[in-house]
């Protein structure tokens, strides 16, 4: 029997993911984390919605706001704006510093007391915004670390599903499972219309018109979906 902790932060790489645990487990279990990001009550909306279209066994909601405490990204810190996408290539400023390793754990922890034997985390490391946290090689690191910090027999594996795939590809995947992409909200700027210019929309935004789709949630900006 597969039992599984999705990690759901109401974005659509969460929401994606959600449907891929959805498909191969028998159980699931939702975690959702508020740590102070200035779309927090927006993407607590969107968890919502995705609970009650997923129907999961039963969902465990945390607040860990002493990562706006320790500060450093302008997703969480009032002092630093929210740049918009440079396509450098480099680490954005709306990196919360090791962010993705609080995630996991508190997962772990829960999974050991509910006998949860997977985890799922929707981090896509090729069509990214260059977070180290989101590289494969960390979860596979993270897996060991739990295997030795958990008791003997607790086997937990921490799945990755859509890790390797483009942006457009994880659209795609999406519409095949049958997904509601309009619930998912991926702007770091607004909790009402997205943006459209920070680094999570444009990639967003250029992911549906990869794949020839243009996108349910509206934009600040106008956007011509043909090109």
């Amino acid at each position: 029997m597969n039992k599984a902790i999705v990690l759901v932060s109401g974005g659509m790489d969460s929401l994606i993911t959600a449907a891929i645990a959805k498909k191969e487990c028998d159980e699931i279990y939702y975690l959702h984390l508020n740590y102070g990001q200035k779309t927090e009550d927006r993407e607590m909306r969107s968890f919502r919605k995705m609970c009650k279209f997923f129907n999961p066994k039963d969902i465990f909601v945390v607040n860990i706001s002493y990562l706006k405490d320790i500060g450093n990204s302008s997703l969480i810190d009032e002092n630093m704006e929210i740049k918009d996408f440079d396509g450098s290539g480099e680490v954005p400023t709306s990196y919360v510093p090791f962010r993705n390793a609080h995630l996991v754990t508190i997962a772990v922890s829960w999974a050991e007391v509910i006998g949860a034997n997977r985890i799922y985390i929707g981090a896509v490391e090729e069509d990214s915004s260059s977070y180290p946290d989101c590289r494969e090689c960390f979860y596979q690191a993270m897996e060991k670390a739990v295997d030795l910090g958990t008791k003997n027999e607790t086997k937990i594996k921490i799945i990755t599903p859509i890790i390797h795939k483009k942006k457009s590809e994880i659209i795609k995947l999406g519409v095949e499972l049958g997904a509601p992409l309009e619930l998912s909200w991926s702007c770091y700027k607004n909790n009402d219309i997205a943006c459209g210019k920070c680094d999570s929309c444009v990639l967003r935004i250029n992911a549906f018109k990869k794949a020839g789709m243009k996108d349910p949630i509206p934009y600040a900006i106008e956007i011509d979906w043909g090109k």
